[in-house]
């Protein structure tokens, strides 16, 4: 006969477990319907609606998924920190600092956002503003053509962009709201992040890794 209170504690020790916060990141998708995540590191492919390890897919969307574990939902986007779930703890505070490794070519960037689309950035301190193609402006849906037209210089001559407002600009967990970007004509491969961005940061940098501090 089983014992009440080795049942209990029993009881209680999955209580607890299945309370456990978790880490969870979006690491990519196959498709519309399925996401892939790494759930305490581990990697699995979830479609729309299954659980895994106590996660599970509520929506997928454009370079973000939505997950729930344990009752709380939370939105992961591509590229981000991994986010802990779950568990009932406090919601964290808001990110202050950006943490950014040396890349290919001893330039710094990473994986962030405008306007909620996703995009990868290059930081560039040279750069008076945030400045992107045509192609990608057109890619995340802003609508530059009504922006200001101008002309800036460049190392092939003057050529003429577009000034525009982001409502938004996110890299890693840490998000800017109005700031200034320019469209340009020419191909990027990436977004440069200039000092409209940067100048909302100290930064400082620890031989391979930069760091952005917001400013109060």
């Amino acid at each position: 006969m089983t014992d009440p209170r080795a049942l209990a504690a029993t009881l209680l020790l999955g209580g607890a477990l299945g309370a456990a916060a978790q880490t969870v990141a979006l690491s990519g998708s196959m498709g519309s319907d399925k996401a892939l995540l790494l759930i305490d590191g581990t990697p699995q492919t979830l479609a729309v609606g299954a659980s895994a390890r106590g996660v599970t897919l509520r929506r997928l969307g454009d370079g973000e998924a939505e997950v729930e574990v344990g009752g709380q939902r939370r939105v992961l986007r591509l590229g981000a920190a991994p986010a802990r779930v779950g568990g009932g703890a406090p919601a964290a505070a808001a990110a202050t600092e950006i943490v950014l490794p040396m890349g290919p070519g001893g330039h710094f960037g990473g994986s962030g956002a405008i306007n909620g689309r996703p995009v990868q950035f290059m930081v560039d301190t040279g750069a008076t503003s945030v400045a992107l193609s045509q192609a990608e402006a057109n890619r995340i849906g802003l609508d530059w053509k009504r922006g200001r037209p101008a002309f800036t210089s460049t190392a092939n001559g003057t050529v003429p962009v577009y000034a525009v407002n982001l409502t938004t600009v996110r890299l890693g967990e840490v998000e800017i709201a109005n700031v200034a970007a320019v469209v340009v004509p020419s191909e990027m491969p990436m977004v440069l992040l200039g000092n409209s961005f940067l100048n909302r940061f100290t930064m400082r940098r620890d031989s391979d890794v930069m760091r952005l501090e917001k400013k109060p």
